[in-house]
């Protein structure tokens, strides 16, 4: 069940990382609420999952989830732009998120 909740963080880690770019440096009332409150979900579900998961491996999974779906998010809803580079380092993030849970005790 632990890495369910680390997969929950981690979406809502997305969610408040895209979050952000809406809440124009939180001057905007209902995304920043939005955004603060899928920031303390996310810590939660955290919280919950490193009670099992080792916390560098829960951390690192979380991050790595977080960074990888917002850069996807950034060029479907931003139009920012995707390289073979980015792209190459992306797919380096994911397996060491695939390792890390493979290899976590």
């Amino acid at each position: 069940m632990a890495w369910v909740y680390l997969l929950i963080a981690a979406i809502f880690e997305i969610c408040w990382a895209v979050g952000l770019k809406y809440t124009q440096g939180f001057t905007k009332l209902w995304p920043s609420v939005l955004t603060v409150t899928a920031m303390a979900v996310s810590f939660a579900f955290l919280s919950l999952a490193v009670r099992t998961i080792p916390i560098g491996t829960g951390y690192v999974v979380w991050t790595g989830i977080g960074a990888v779906g917002t850069a996807i998010l950034g060029i479907i809803l931003f139009s920012e732009p995707i390289t073979a580079w980015r792209a190459l380092f992306l797919l380096l993030i994911v397996s060491g998120i695939v390792g890390l849970k493979f290899t976590a005790h």
